[in-house]
């Protein structure tokens, strides 16, 4: 992998099975928009644009090669050798057609490294929710966090500030029966009855756990929070769409455990081929 700066951004060379487009329309996050071969969005506090230039090739704007090493490539999962997860993946399950289709239909999909806070608040949000109404959600979440913070709308709204909302302004920002599920985990998290550092040093039954005392959490938004948001790789979520993969792919006959350490890419994999291909 190679970069160099130009026009206040990033070049991005080389890289081997990675396309923004994606890795940003595959149910991960909230805050971008997929247009053709750009992704513009917010994440780690900036406004972002990736842009696909080619297969191996992207360009990312604003971006310096400091904020590129510090910032992007952990959290566009760059750092990991993908080449390597995919042989990985292809020979524990060499004898799965459905997998090793899905594999190649997806091969860009990277798994994202998200904040955690984030990613946990996100995917509370998504409970019985669409995507259109989830990211008008986080925006209005976002816009009241910085009335409140006097901060930027790009940050996403830390738990002190979600606690000074209290459960009656999460509920005027259209959360529903969700904005009694954001202020315990805000609660909790701003506490540290629910200690992130913690959860990232514990096995994933062990973290699911954890994050299941905060009201509303259960394994589904548990699993999404830690694939997404604490690189637990084998972090399977299971929505409806996924149930309907493994029985029309498997059976019912497989359990997340079958696919290994990188099952929760697996579930990207399969997610994205069934859903594109149809098949």
């Amino acid at each position: 992998m190679t970069i160099s700066e130009e026009n206040g951004g990033v070049r991005v060379s080389e890289i081997e099975f990675f396309s923004a487009p994606q890795t940003f329309d595959c149910g991960q996050c909230f805050r971008f928009t997929v247009n053709g071969n750009e992704v513009t969005g917010s994440a780690l506090g900036r406004k972002v644009t990736f842009t696909q230039l080619s297969e191996n090739e992207i360009f990312i704007n604003p971006c310096t090669a400091e904020e590129f090493r510090s910032l992007w490539e952990k959290y566009l999962s760059l750092d990991v050798d993908y080449i390597s997860v995919r042989n990985e993946m292809a020979e524990l399950r060499k004898n799965d057609p459905s997998l090793l289709a899905a594999m190649q239909t997806g091969k860009g999909i990277r798994i994202l490294k998200q904040e955690p806070w984030e990613t946990l608040c996100s995917f509370i949000i998504s409970q019985n929710n669409n995507i259109p109404r989830i990211k008008k959600i986080i925006d209005a979440l976002c816009k009241k966090g910085a009335e409140i913070s006097g901060g930027s709308e790009v940050m996403f709204p830390s738990p002190d500030v979600l606690i000074k909302m209290g459960t009656e302004g999460l509920f005027a920002l259209r959360t529903g029966f969700r904005a009694a599920y954001l202020f315990d985990a805000a609660c909790k998290v701003e506490s540290g009855e629910v200690d992130f550092e913690k959860i990232f040093s514990l096995s994933t039954q062990e973290a699911e756990t954890e994050l299941c005392k905060i009201k509303g959490v259960g394994p589904k938004v548990a699993a999404c929070t830690l694939l997404f948001g604490f690189d637990k790789t084998d972090a399977f979520p299971i929505d409806v769409w996924v149930k309907r993969v493994m029985q029309d792919y498997y059976g019912g006959n497989v359990k997340p455990s079958d696919f290994g350490p990188y099952a929760g890419l697996a579930q990207q994999y399969l997610f994205y081929h069934k859903r594109y291909i149809g098949v």
